[in-house]
């Protein structure tokens, strides 16, 4: 089975928008045909992102709640080492998590992490559909 780390970008917009892509992504994890590695970093990133997000309808509450859930549906690392970025230091924590984790590819829309693709295996919400959730169509 495919082990990726979802960067928050990812859980967030597949939360927002289930029939993009994105979600579709998590759907393949919450289907158990996905394995996601995340770290309390991308936790904690996750419950302060999703409520500035215009579309989000979660209060507070439910927030903790699926946070909780992924707590139980994903495998949690934390990285003993920090991996230098060298475009943005918050995205260290989760190259980190990437070289840590034996997880196949990071699945991410951020550019910084996006730019050192020539370097560790990073993809595009897009690329990973190509590459794993394509022989399931389209979403």
């Amino acid at each position: 089975m495919t082990r990726v780390v979802l960067d928050t970008n990812v859980l967030v917009s597949g939360i927002a928008y289930p029939h993009g892509l994105p979600g579709a992504i998590v759907s393949m994890w919450r289907n158990g045909s996905l394995e996601v590695t995340l770290s309390p970093y991308l936790l904690d990133e996750f419950r302060r992102v999703l409520p500035r997000l215009s579309r989000n309808t979660l209060s507070a509450a439910e927030i903790d709640r699926l946070v909780d859930t992924f707590l139980f549906s994903a495998d949690i690392v934390v990285p003993s080492e920090v991996v230098a970025s060298v475009r943005d230091s918050k995205d260290d924590p989760v190259l980190a998590l990437l070289a840590e984790s034996g997880a196949e590819a990071l699945v991410t829309g951020d550019k910084d992490l996006l730019a050192l693709a020539d370097r560790y295996p990073i993809l595009t919400p897009a690329e990973f559909w190509r590459r794993y959730g394509g022989a399931t169509g389209r979403p």
